[in-house]
């Protein structure tokens, strides 16, 4: 892996080591289950593994098609793209490739399984609303995403979900696991859908933690890179307080990319269980967390 100078985070990575060896118990428990049900999963498995593999090599590719995004050069964007080459000899990281999304919804992300396949996308709503500090801390953020492999590490850990996801839908419509030829049995296939409801579930919980603590990981990471806390913070505030003037079919358009991006297009309101769903952390938690920071590098938040 590249050395950066993008603030290691270990709590970040015992969480992907804990979310990784927990998925997995719960992968070869369902397997086993599936197994010993006598259902075939071979299908399902190699048909996830082959969504897995297409998501992790064309991870950028998709990101950018999905939310018409294009790469853009020097001579299109040198503002954006010198604030990038700065950041990349800070980081002492590979420049990962530029582009803009046309769109007014305020947002960035960035993907690419390493740091020499990424990309740094950011609209053109964000360009219009943020100063030259504020987009340097969320161009921060979204670069050091890449450099902790985030995206590698979401990807794989989506791969329990994929299976689950797939296996209630066999059991659903062609009738996967029904009970050969002895009426008096067990309903297998109602098992086998209810098992993988549940696995799904429990994946999906885990995959959103983590990803809820990789958002505040970038927050640290991208603050002490560029030494701005503040400017960050005001970015966030900025940025969540313009969604509301966004259109609200835009905003759901833009919705099921949310774990890509710095901050939610859409996000649930309240605590409880509405925060065990969400991609991000609450706007209050991650600001709390730039204050300190500030506090501790001796600057006003």
């Amino acid at each position: 892996m590249t050395q950066t100078r993008y603030a290691p985070d270990r709590g970040l990575t015992v969480r992907m080591v804990v979310t990784m060896f927990l998925l997995g118990l719960l992968y070869v428990v369902f397997v086993g289950v599936l197994i010993a049900m006598g259902v075939q999963a071979i299908v399902v498995l190699v048909l996830a593994g082959g969504l897995l593999l297409v998501q992790y090599f064309f991870s950028d590719r998709i990101a950018l098609f999905a939310m018409h995004g294009r790469e853009v050069s020097r001579q299109e964007a040198p503002e954006l793209h010198g604030l990038v080459d700065r950041l990349s000899a800070l980081a002492n990281s590979p420049k990962p490739r530029v582009a803009i999304a046309d769109t007014d919804v305020p947002n960035a992300f960035a993907t690419g399984r390493n740091q020499k396949n990424s990309v740094v996308c950011v609209t053109t709503g964000l360009l219009r609303r943020l100063d030259p500090l504020e987009l340097e801390g969320v161009v921060a953020h979204e670069m050091s995403h890449v450099a902790h492999r985030d995206v590698a590490v979401m990807t794989i850990a989506s791969f329990l979900g994929i299976v689950a996801g797939l296996m209630t839908r066999f059991a659903l419509y062609s009738g996967l696991g029904r009970d050969r030829g002895n009426n008096n049995g067990p309903p297998i296939g109602l098992i086998i859908m209810l098992v993988s409801i549940v696995v799904y579930a429990v994946s999906f919980l885990l995959t959103r933690a983590l990803s809820r603590y990789r958002e505040l990981s970038a927050d640290r990471a991208g603050a002490l890179l560029t030494q701005r806390p503040s400017a960050l913070a005001s970015a966030l505030v900025k940025v969540t307080g313009e969604m509301s003037r966004i259109p609200t079919r835009d905003l759901r358009e833009a919705q099921p990319f949310n774990a890509f991006f710095f901050t939610p297009a859409l996000s649930g309101r309240g605590a409880g269980l509405a925060t065990l769903f969400a991609t991000h952390p609450p706007l209050e938690r991650r600001l709390e967390q730039l204050s300190q920071i500030a506090g501790q590098l001796g600057r006003g938040a």
